[in-house]
């Protein structure tokens, strides 16, 4: 809706309405004809300096800092036990005591089954046992959600780290190729008292 200027026979008619009335404040200064509104007037353009998209950015230097792989984090983890066992261990010297082989299994038995059998071993008063969970097969589907190859050989070294079987493991490592190699692990237990 555009506001229209009022004529003057219309102006003389709202100034006869107004004085008939009260005013509302008396102390106030009557008001006069309204004013026209100003003309806009035209602000000259400013030219912006020349300019290229990306001008100004930082080139990127480094990489994205992504989470080590298990078998580096596994292998960057202060040594806890004796520095010669741990040596022979990682060789492949080291006869283990026990071995459970989680292949085919689900989470749920898998997570059962370990605990079940490191609790035990260390109730025996066992020293080193190995724990095979396979390497994992290449998923068919590429699903909206990324899973990792071999659900159990990464969440194996996370339920070690855990209670109720934190108490009991000292040191977990990677296997060596005559055990296993990347599909097991050592996981040297705590002394039994």
């Amino acid at each position: 809706m555009t506001r229209r200027r009022l004529r003057p026979d219309e102006v003389e008619l709202w100034r006869k309405v107004a004085d008939t009335t009260q005013r509302l404040h008396p102390d106030r200064p009557a008001h006069e004809a309204p004013h026209p509104k100003p003309k806009p007037t035209k602000k000259p353009q400013t030219r912006l300096p020349e300019f290229t998209v990306g001008q100004s950015a930082q080139p990127i230097t480094g990489t994205h800092d992504l989470a080590p792989s298990l078998r580096d984090a596994l292998n960057g983890a202060p040594v806890a036990m004796d520095r010669k066992t741990f040596g022979r261990m990682k060789k492949g010297k080291l006869a283990p005591e026990g071995r459970i082989d989680l292949h085919g299994m689900t989470l749920d038995r898998a997570h059962g089954a370990l605990t079940r059998f490191i609790l035990t071993q260390h109730a025996k008063g066992r020293r080193l046992v190995l724990v095979i969970t396979g390497k994992g097969k290449d998923r068919d589907g590429d699903g909206p959600i990324p899973v990792r190859r071999g659900v159990l050989k990464h969440q194996v070294p996370q339920w070690l780290a855990m209670p109720p079987l934190s108490q009991a493991v000292l040191q977990i490592s990677p296997a060596h190729i005559s055990h296993g190699g990347d599909g097991a692990y050592y996981v040297y237990l705590r002394r039994h008292r």
